[in-house]
């Protein structure tokens, strides 16, 4: 359910959350393991070569370079990094400069390049279905919920910076 909202501000503090569908990692975590064991189980071939596991070396690196300064600005402006607790500020600096999800973008280059690494396939399919789920039941729920939360700043912040990349 959306929260309420008068003049963008929030009527009801007990709705005070997005109310994403899942923990956003346990999302990326269940998808990877249920890669893995099907990889086992039903094995479709190996990426096994040296650029397929620099390539996840380089995704894995990427993913902190990108996530450690999201969470450092998410502390900064004093506002939760669990999006199932309430957003108590807008933030718009660090990473989130350029990408309105930095996090997300940064568990699925861990992903990727976790399943680069090993040789894995399986995950690699599953991430396809996952971004979708994250889509619609996470980042869609958010950027609703902080547009009802912060109204014509945050609908000016999503007009200036882009979604994912």
């Amino acid at each position: 359910m959306a929260p309420s909202t008068m003049n963008g501000v929030l009527r009801d503090p007990s709705s005070d959350s997005p109310e994403v569908v899942a923990f956003p990692p346990m999302l990326y975590l269940t998808a990877f393991a249920i890669g893995l064991v099907m990889h086992f189980l039903f094995p479709i071939g190996r990426l096994l070569s040296l650029p397929a596991r620099l390539l996840g070396v380089f995704l894995i690196a990427a993913s902190g370079a990108l996530a450690i300064p999201a969470k450092r600005a998410m502390r900064r402006a004093g506002t939760n990094i669990n999006p199932k607790l309430p957003a108590t500020a807008m933030v718009t600096d660090g990473p989130f400069r350029y990408t309105r999800n930095p996090l997300y973008l940064s568990l699925a280059a861990l992903y990727a390049g976790l399943a680069l690494l090993i040789g894995a396939v399986w995950p690699l399919v599953w991430l396809v279905p996952l971004m979708i789920l994250v889509h619609w039941g996470v980042v869609r729920r958010e950027e609703r919920y902080l547009e009802a939360k912060f109204g014509d700043a945050y609908r000016a912040y999503k007009a200036r910076v882009r979604r994912w990349i």
